[in-house]
């Protein structure tokens, strides 16, 4: 994996790159859809190449109990399996080992959990999850983390921190004695809320040496503030010249303030999520469509919107199929979702080139009346 960096904003940390892999290349700042089991939900890969998307990422922890590795391996990996020919990161799985999985406990070895699907036991190591993503054939693979809630105790989040450094010197030692893989890998930044930790988990990550670093263990529930504030620290510690990737985020507002302050890569299941639960995204804030304003709008939801949804169908006949439940409903409100997304980091984007980017973000925030 290459990562070059292009342009870079006059008076921000936003930036534009291009992140070089096995299976294409990325224009960065970039937004990853989620395809936790293998797809992103409701939506063919072939759809998702359509409306721009450029990456997506794939879970471990899932597909490691569902299909699994002996399933997977026979199509030489995740991009066979799903029929999508683009890059494709993984998670550690290590996140939804302690959010989903019963009785998850932590050793210096590893964490061993019960499957959330059958019970069935299991123990994730560092080693094992590289091992998962190998499998699924990754363009960038993640190292396992152990993630805190919030809040947390200073004392508490730095145990974590030791054990998921611990952990991503293991996983780099492993990568690095098999030197036919190809995956990429990234480090996470942790460190709860505390800027101390997050600045000792960042300088022990750039000392291993990583080809790009993530910040995790953010958007957790801690205020809007505080995340923008522990995210964009991190951020500003992290080497220029390597991918800088806040994960698990967010709003259409994060990503223009997380762009803003250095990030280059984000995932988020809000656009997926917020779609099956009626919810869709405009430049003029959000809009819920089960709402009886709607009921025989002929409009589209956005007039402006260039994608399938709102070229085609009316704020009335959405709001019919989501009313009715019916399964339409849940592609067509993830079309428009999944490329309001891929449309606003375009436009970040091209703002960068154009180095007016201060001006974007005026209008951003000008146009939205909600929110």
């Amino acid at each position: 994996m290459n990562f070059k960096r292009i342009h870079s904003c006059s008076s921000t940390q936003a930036r534009t790159g291009v992140l070089a892999t096995p299976h294409g290349e990325i224009k960065t700042p970039v937004f990853m859809p989620v395809g936790t089991l293998g797809t992103v939900k409701s939506l063919s890969p072939e759809e998702l190449s359509g409306i721009g998307a450029q990456i997506i990422l794939g879970n471990t922890y899932h597909l490691y109990l569902r299909p699994g590795c002996d399933v997977i391996s026979k199509f030489s990996g995740l991009h066979g399996f799903m029929n999508w020919s683009g890059p494709i990161l993984t998670d550690s799985g290590g996140f939804q080992v302690f959010s989903l999985a019963r009785l998850a406990k932590v050793t210096a070895e590893g964490v061993t959990f019960q499957s959330h699907i059958n019970g069935s036991k299991h123990l994730l190591t560092p080693e094992k999850s590289l091992d998962i993503q190998i499998c699924l054939n990754s363009d960038i693979a993640m190292c396992l983390d152990q993630c805190i809630s919030y809040p947390s105790t200073h004392e508490a989040a730095k145990k974590a921190l030791g054990v998921t450094t611990s952990w991503a010197k293991r996983t780099r030692d492993y990568r690095n004695s098999q030197p036919d893989t190809e995956n990429a890998l990234f480090g996470i930044v942790q460190g709860g809320m505390f800027k101390d930790l997050r600045e000792q988990s960042a300088l022990e990550l750039m000392d291993m040496g990583f080809d790009g670093y993530a910040v995790g263990g953010v958007s957790v529930g801690e205020p809007k503030e505080m995340m923008l504030d522990i995210a964009g620290s991190a951020l500003s510690m992290l080497p220029d010249d390597k991918p800088k990737y806040v994960m698990g985020v967010g709003t259409p507002q994060d990503l223009v303030e997380l762009v803003s302050l250095g990030a280059d890569m984000f995932d988020c299941v809000m656009p997926t999520r917020n779609a099956r639960n009626g919810q869709l995204f405009t430049r003029f804030g959000a809009l819920n469509i089960c709402n009886a304003r709607f009921t025989d709008d002929v409009n589209p939801i956005d007039p402006a919107c260039g994608c399938y949804t709102c070229r085609n169908y009316s704020l009335a006949y959405l709001r019919h199929l989501y009313m009715a439940r019916e399964l339409l409903a849940y592609r067509l409100n993830t079309l428009h979702n999944v490329h309001y997304y891929m449309h606003l980091m375009e436009t970040m984007r091209k703002a960068i080139v154009e180095n007016t980017f201060e001006a974007f973000k005026k209008d951003f925030y000008r146009e939205r009346k909600t929110d």
